[in-house]
């Protein structure tokens, strides 16, 4: 195996080479490490590099294997979070510079308990400035600069988890923790050609993590293989007492042959490409699921529900930055002005778009209560251009029906895969979302589409 190979290897294999002894975790740490410092500056991924504490890290992962002790399948594999988990050994920024300096004197759950099943933190990883809270319009939103996708440099990595999924298609990390309010993690997943889960809310603890929405943040895992996600989130998942909605759930058992529906509506408006590889991926997907047809979205107010709470939740968030004046720091332009409306949301609006949500849960449960999942492309089309507003790079194909608000909305779990690629060289994706806390159908959906296909193993052309 090459260096280029392991360093695109998934975690499940990374596990039996290191299970081998055919690589040891200070070998690949310092793979990791140099293809870091060396390409992720080149796609805008990298905020901070951690050689100490990663080299210290790997180092007990090795004498520990020596000793027999192998602590989880994650023992000894190096990994990268999104830059608003904090760590004890490195800034946490946000993405934004006035916060470039931050430290905490804690490691966040999520790295204590990655730590504690010995995989390796080796970096911080960029961000879009306060994971979009103020409502950025083009790329350009980081004071590290656009994430720019490994596929294309010219295209962005998608936001915000921008460095976590350009980290991972490029082979410069194990896996990454990223986080999604509204499309934060399968974004990325598709814009970077890999697989990213975001999981129920409550499912993983965010005590260290930057809130923006502290009723829809939640954190989960970018990979490059569904069965990598599934790997790093049965870790990651439980109880803790730092986060009172956190809560230790089962994982669902799946069926043999799980009922899979098509989000009605979802192929109106899409980039040819996306729609050819949606009906292709349906059409292997039927080889092993009974696809029972379309189901609608019910009709609901999911955007500007979506909007008054992650405004209102933002505004309290980050309320000592906006009234200092020190959001005019921030990079995008358009932060620099967008959080001072939210300040001036109505209490009524807030309140009511909660109470909304409890109506929009049960109708959600309606929907597909007849379904194990349901599928729908991530997004409309393929990256977006880099240097040109978002609402201007792709008028032509604004898409149809989609579950990623909704789903964040009700708290629901999601997987984006990939499944094909488009214009310009650029991936496309393929959404499938579960119901709460059952994660595990859609992951196993996702891992036997990936057994019959090869675009998860799929590498960009690093330079």
């Amino acid at each position: 195996m090459t260096r280029e190979d392991l360093a695109f290897a998934d975690c499940v294999e990374l596990a039996s080479l290191l299970a081998r002894k055919a690589v040891s975790s200070v070998e690949l740490t310092q793979l990791y490490l140099d293809r870091l410092q060396k390409f992720g500056p080149h796609y805008g991924a990298l905020v901070t590099l951690m050689p100490e504490r990663a080299l210290r890290e790997a180092k007990r992962a090795d004498r520990e294997r020596a000793r027999g002790t192998v602590r989880s399948k994650l023992h000894g594999i190096p990994y990268g979070v999104k830059d608003l988990l904090a760590t004890k050994d490195a800034p946490t920024t946000w993405g934004a510079a006035p916060f470039r300096n931050q430290h905490f004197d804690y490691d966040a759950t999520v790295v204590r308990t990655l730590g504690n099943a010995g995989a390796v933190l080796i970096a911080k990883l960029a961000m879009v400035e306060l994971a979009g809270g103020f409502g950025y319009n083009d790329a350009d939103a980081s004071f590290t600069g656009p994430g720019r996708t490994p596929w294309n440099r010219n295209f962005w990595s998608g936001g915000s988890s921008s460095g976590p999924g350009a980290a991972v298609s490029a082979g410069l990390i194990g896996f990454a923790i990223g986080s999604e309010t509204d499309g934060s993690i399968v974004i990325p997943a598709a814009s970077c050609g890999v697989t990213g889960l975001r999981p129920t809310y409550g499912r993983v603890s965010r005590h260290g993590a930057m809130a923006l929405s502290w009723s829809m943040d939640k954190l989960g895992p970018l990979a490059r293989s569904a069965r990598d996600t599934d790997l790093v989130l049965r870790i990651i998942a439980g109880e803790d007492p730092n986060d009172p909605t956190s809560v230790t759930r089962p994982f669902v058992p799946v069926r043999s042959r799980p009922r899979i529906a098509i989000l009605k509506d979802a192929r109106n408006k899409l980039m040819p490409a996306v729609l050819k590889n949606l009906n292709r991926s349906i059409e292997e997907i039927a080889t092993f699921a009974t696809i029972i047809g379309e189901r609608a979205l019910p009709k609901a107010p999911w955007g500007a529900v979506a909007g008054a709470v992650i405004n209102g939740e933002a505004a309290a968030a980050f309320q000592d930055l906006i009234e200092s004046g020190r959001a005019r720091e921030l990079q995008s332009v358009d932060d620099r002005v967008g959080g001072y409306p939210s300040l001036a949301l109505r209490a009524v609006d807030y309140i009511n778009g909660q109470r909304q949500r409890t109506i929009m849960m049960k109708l959600l449960e309606t929907a597909f209560a007849d379904v194990d999942a349901v599928v729908w492309p991530t997004m409309s089309t393929v990256a977006l251009p880099i240097g040109m507003p978002f609402d201007k790079s792709y008028p032509k194909y604004p898409g149809g029906a989609d579950l990623t608000t909704p789903g964040n909305v009700c708290g629901w779990p999601a997987i984006a895969l990939p499944n094909g690629f488009g214009e310009n060289g650029l991936p496309t994706s393929l959404s499938i979302m579960s119901k709460p806390f059952a994660e595990s159908v859609a992951v196993d959906v996702a891992t036997r589409y990936q057994a019959r296909t090869d675009y998860h193993r799929r590498r960009p052309k690093v330079p």
